[in-house]
This record gives C-alpha cells, structure tokens and sequence, in this order.
C-alpha cells in the first residue's frame, strides 16, 4: 500500500474510533443527523473491518426505530444509573477486579494520556478510562500518524502506530469485550445491543501492520 493510500486509510480507522466514541455519549438524533454518524460509520467500517459493518447496519436501522427519549433511558439504565449500572463503562470495572472505578489501570491510562501532552478538561465529568474516552484516544493517536505521513515522516508515524497498538493491548482490547458482553446480557435495546457487536468486533479486528503496508 502506497503511503497515501495508506494514510487515508489510517484516517477512516480514526474515523470509526471518533464515530463509536459518539455512540456512548447521551443520544440526540440531532447532532446524529448532522454528521449522518451511523451510514459514514458503516461506509468506513466497510473498508477497514468488514465484520463489524454488518453491525453497524443494524444500528442505523435500530437508532431510528426508537425515540430519543426510548434511546436516552436505555443508556442511563447501561451506563449512569442510578439503580447500579447494568454494564459500568469504565475500564477499571473490568480490568481491577471487584467493579472498582479509579483504580491501578486508570492510572495507566492517565499515563498514556500526559505522555501526549493531554490534561482533563475540567468541564468534563467522565473518567478518564470511560469508554467514548479511551475511543478517543486511539482517534487522537491514528490523527497524530496521519500527521505524520503527511509530512513524510515515516518514523515518526510508525511511532504513533506502535503507540496505538500498545494502547489497545494493554487498555481497551483487554476490557471492551467483558463491557461488550455485559450490554448484550443487560439490554433487549436493537441499538445498543448490535453497538456492542459492533465494537467488539471492531477492537478485536487486527489492525494493519504498518511496516508491511507502507512503501
């Protein structure tokens, strides 16, 4: 693969991460319509993972069947509470041990996080291990190796390559497939159950090795 068409690819696979992200955030049809989010997922999912496509089909047909209100009440019973949360979007939950928040792994990703050069925002609420926030980290990092491509800079992208890889392995591979599991056992939702496929299959899929793929 040639390295523009590499990079183009690099930045749909961006594009899928920053799209899933949106998908755990509180659902306003909306700002969905405004992006036409679910059919550019799915068209990007088509070239980078096939298998989770299919997935995404189903959420495009699933988001419109219900009401914002329908889709808001599912989420809050999945991921806010306040009765226990059917399926805790948090990465220490699962990676921990006893369904525990802040914990080692949290530190971890905090971590990855100032080695970039990244700081919370103190307007934002959510953990730093939150699901739509590790979804996007990964988009920033495949940002910064398109970047880098761009420039030239082979070694330099390969780097920011390596440092997604890392991420996933130690981060979001790990414990996505466990939250995945607990929305499919928690929900009888079309949307956020074919969601959790989708992202499973998605995080699962290999990612491209780059050194192979970059002439």
């Amino acid at each position: 693969m040639q390295k523009d068409e590499f990079a183009v690819h690099e930045l749909m696979r961006g594009e899928c991460h920053r799209f899933l992200a949106a998908c755990f955030y509180l659902p306003k049809k909306e700002l969905f319509a405004a992006e036409n989010l679910l059919a550019n997922l799915t068209l990007s999912l088509q070239d980078i993972c096939p298998d989770a496509a299919p997935f995404s089909r189903k959420m495009e047909e699933n988001f419109a069947r219900y009401s914002e209100e329908e889709l808001a009440v599912e989420y809050a019973r999945l991921f806010v509470g306040p009765f226990g949360l059917k399926a805790p979007p948090y990465g220490s939950v699962y990676l921990d041990g006893e369904r525990t928040v802040m914990g080692p792994s949290t530190m971890g990703t905090i971590s990855f996080y100032e080695k970039e050069g990244l700081a919370r925002d103190e307007s934002f609420s959510e953990l730093p291990d939150h699901i739509a926030v590790e979804l996007e980290f990964m988009y920033f990092l495949i940002y910064k190796e398109v970047e880098a491509l761009k420039m030239g800079d082979l070694e330099l992208a390969k780097e920011y390559f390596n440092k997604q890889d890392d991420f996933r392995s130690r981060f979001l591979g790990k414990w996505v497939p466990k939250f995945c599991g607990e929305i499919k056992e928690g929900t009888e939702n079309g949307f956020y159950s074919a969601l959790a496929d989708c992202v499973t299959a998605f995080v699962q899929a290999p990612a491209l090795a780059q050194g192979d793929s970059v002439s």
